[in-house]
């Protein structure tokens, strides 16, 4: 019983501190009518809805698939790790940057493994944690935090496109650089023989999908997507509905009740104001450091109308603590799952990666904000 309420701790721990900062904030501001305006219903419906496709598309083995196709065409070690990054890298641009690392971290466990090169785990999963990171941050449903901003501030397409493009390029560039320290040894991989995703599903998913990214666009009232993908998907896998992360659902619920609360208490607002006022883009990368990058991001929209720092800071302060995004959370749990009693070692080098992108990237954002 202790081992099963532990292992829930662990499993739910961002959901878990939310839901107690959303009630400590309840005792400071009583429920009224004010509390239904803090849910943002395009943010909760389109997130819904990618993680249910997702889910789908998961089912029919069809991302498995797609990155089995790339990973054979690669005959060394270096290759191999890299196309499993990239493949992260740019599966979170339209999979969110969770949704990658779930997909694509047990393939690179599996890859990993039938070539005998586990001293390579910590260097990929890292990697491929911080690509999931930095490759999401492109698009606004690339992060969970980018589609909450996207969303609260009506932000054009093409001006979050101008204010993210020079900071993906350079984390890109870090990325590449980063490769050149594996060496090129020839490997030889046995790889599964996954059968090909039915042709008809995954046209009806894909279709779904855009249904689910149009909410982020505003091109028609959300509830048209939401209630067409709900039907598509009851009618072609209704057990799609059984793998979606609800406890990240509910993770936002109780960050819009905890962000919401403290916006209304004045000696809060003041201190925020003040804060931010000194530096938006460091002072939400250091708050994503603490309490992580999408509950900064919620918290902090409250206090400042300078969008463009605050979304770089919550991007990039994804990097750094293991806390700092869910999707670094993921990472941990998972090499620990697959490598037990390495943790210590693997926590080293995620902390010295993971802040050196840190550090390059803040320097770099504070000349374009």
């Amino acid at each position: 019983m202790n081992t099963t309420f532990i292992n829930f701790i662990k499993k739910n721990f961002v959901l878990l501190i939310a839901i107690i900062l959303a009630t400590i904030t309840c005792f400071f501001v009583p429920f009224d009518k004010e509390y239904i305006g803090y849910f943002n219903l395009n943010t909760l419906s389109c997130l819904f809805c990618t993680l249910a496709v997702i889910s789908a598309f998961k089912n029919i083995s069809f991302f498995s698939y797609l990155a089995d196709l790339i990973v054979k065409k690669f005959k060394n070690i270096r290759n191999t790790i890299a196309a499993l990054i990239f493949i992260t890298y740019f599966g979170s641009m339209i999979m969110a940057n969770d949704m990658a690392l779930v997909t694509f971290l047990p393939l690179g466990y599996f890859v990993l493994s039938s070539c005998n090169k586990k001293e390579y785990y910590a260097f990929t999963f890292i990697m491929q944690n911080i690509a999931a990171n930095l490759g999401g941050m492109l698009t606004p449903f690339g992060n969970p935090q980018n589609l909450y901003i996207y969303s609260y501030f009506n932000i054009e397409i093409l001006e979050f496109l101008k204010i993210m493009t020079i900071p993906f390029l350079v984390s890109l560039i870090l990325i590449i650089i980063s490769l050149f320290f594996i060496k090129k040894d020839p490997i030889n991989v046995e790889y599964k023989n996954l059968k090909t995703p039915p042709k008809i599903k995954v046209v009806f998913y894909s279709i779904a999908f855009i249904l689910a990214i149009l909410i982020v666009f505003d091109v028609f009232p959300f509830y048209y997507s939401l209630i067409a993908v709900i039907l598509i998907l009851l009618f072609t896998d209704y057990k799609s509905f059984l793998s979606v992360d609800y406890g990240l659902l509910l993770t936002f619920v109780a960050f819009f009740i905890f962000s919401g609360n403290m916006a209304r208490i004045e000696s809060v607002r003041l201190l925020f104001e003040n804060l931010l006022n000194k530096s938006v883009l460091l002072f939400s990368t250091l708050s994503c450091q603490i309490i992580s990058n999408v509950p900064s991001a919620i918290l902090l929209s409250k206090f400042t109308t300078n969008y463009p720092s605050l979304l770089i800071g919550v991007n990039i302060g994804g990097l750094g603590t293991p806390i700092a995004s869910l999707a670094s959370l993921i990472t941990l749990n998972f090499y620990r799952q697959v490598n037990p009693g390495h943790t210590k070692k693997y926590l080293g080098l995620f902390l010295g990666l993971n802040y050196l992108f840190l550090i390059i990237l803040i320097l770099v954002s504070f000349l374009i904000v």
